[in-house]
C-alpha cells in the first residue's frame, strides 16, 4: 500500500550502482528504511532529495513481509544551507540524524520529536553562539518523547525534594539524586544548582531554556546530555565529540 509521509533523510548507503538504501525519518510513520531503485542515478526520480539533511515529501510502498519499503517518489521540500558554512552546525545536525537513525525505533512516530529536529537544524548556523544550546534542547525533547526524560523535582532513590540541596544526576536512575542517597549511586556526576535550572528549563514546554545561561552551565550540561545519551544507548554516539556547548 502506497503511502505518503514528510520525511527527514537521516542516513543513505549504496546498495548497487544504481540504488541507494535510506533511512528516513518521517512525521506521520516514525523511522523507515526504504529502497530506492534508481537513486544513485544523476538524472533521477530523486534528484537531490534523498542527499543527507535534506526533508521531502515521500511516496512509498510499505512491504508486509519485514523487508525494506520501496521508495517511489521524493521531492525537496526543505534544504538547509547554512549548515555548509558553519562546520559547528554542521556537525550539530549530523548528531541530530545519529541519534535519529541508531536511537529510534523503526515505525514509532513522534511527531513532536520530527518537528523538534526540523526546528533545530532550521535554526541552526544563524547564531554560531546559540548551536550548542539549541542542540540539547532536541536532546532533551527527544529523550521525553523516548520515555527518558530526567526526573528532577524528588531524589530518585529517598524521594526528597530536591530544590536547594546539593545535587547529582545518576545516570541508572535517570534522576537527580541527593547527598545522603549519593554514595550508593555508582554511575553518577554532580550537578550544580545552575545545572539543574537549566536541565529542568531545557526538558520543559515553554521558552525558558531559551535563556543565555553562564558557559560553565552549558559545558555542565553538554557533558551530563552526552554522558546520559551514551549511557542509555550503550555506546558514545560518534559525533559527540565534535559538539560544542
Amino acid at each position: 500500500m502506497a503511502e505518503k509521509a514528510l520525511a527527514l533523510v537521516v542516513r543513505g548507503t549504496d546498495w548497487s550502482e544504481t540504488s541507494r538504501i535510506v533511512t528516513l525519518w518521517t512525521r506521520e510513520l516514525g523511522k523507515v528504511r526504504a529502497l530506492a531503485k534508481g537513486g544513485r542515478r544523476l538524472k533521477s526520480n530523486f534528484e537531490v532529495a534523498l542527499d543527507l539533511l535534506t526533508v521531502c515529501s515521500i511516496v512509498l510502498l510499505r512491504k508486509s513481509s519485514g523487508g525494506l519499503d520501496l521508495l517511489t517518489e521524493a521531492q525537496v521540500v526543505e534544504r538547509f544551507p547554512r549548515l555548509r558554512h558553519d562546520l559547528p552546525a554542521l556537525y550539530a545536525g549530523y548528531y541530530v540524524a545519529e541519534l535519529l537513525a541508531d536511537w529510534t525505533e523503526d515505525y514509532d512516530p513522534h511527531p513532536l520529536v520530527f518537528d523538534e529536529a526540523q526546528a533545530t537544524l532550521r535554526a541552526l548556523g544563524h547564531d554560531p553562539a546559540a548551536t550548542g544550546l539549541r542542540l540539547m534542547r532536541f536532546e532533551a525533547v527527544l529523550l521525553r518523547e523516548l520515555g527518558y526524560q530526567p526526573a528532577l523535582e524528588a531524589c530518585g532513590v529517598c524521594g526528597a525534594a530536591v530544590a536547594g540541596r546539593q545535587l547529582a544526576f545518576s545516570m541508572g536512575l535517570g534522576a537527580v539524586v541527593c547527598g545522603t542517597c549519593q554514595p550508593g549511586q555508582r554511575e553518577r556526576r554532580p550537578l550544580s544548582p545552575g545545572g539543574w535550572q537549566a536541565l529542568r528549563a531545557l526538558g520543559g514546554s515553554g521558552e525558558e531554556w531559551h535563556r543565555d545561561w553562564d558557559p560553565a552551565v552549558r559545558r555542565e550540561l553538554r557533558q551530563l546530555l552526552g554522558q546520559y545519551v551514551t549511557y542509555l544507548m550503550g555506546r558514545r554516539p560518534r559525533l559527540l565529540p565534535y559538539l560544542g556547548s
